[in-house]
């Protein structure tokens, strides 16, 4: 059984709550990356990037 399944933004949402809370900040700053993409509300988007902060490590091709 996997430990996580990514669905939803919510999914996503709440694997960085996890990374963030066993210290894996970069990885939570990640995951939170990726739910803001999957939400409709750019304020919803904000409040989540806002909640992890830190600048963003992607790399886009």
């Amino acid at each position: 059984m996997p430990l996580f399944t990514f669905n939803t933004a919510a999914d996503y949402l709440e694997a960085a709550r996890e990374m963030a809370v066993s210290g894996r900040t970069t990885l939570a700053r990640l995951l939170a990356e990726e739910a803001a993409d999957r939400v409709t509300d750019p304020a919803e988007a904000a409040r989540i990037l806002h909640d992890f902060p830190g600048p963003s490590l992607r790399q886009e091709d």
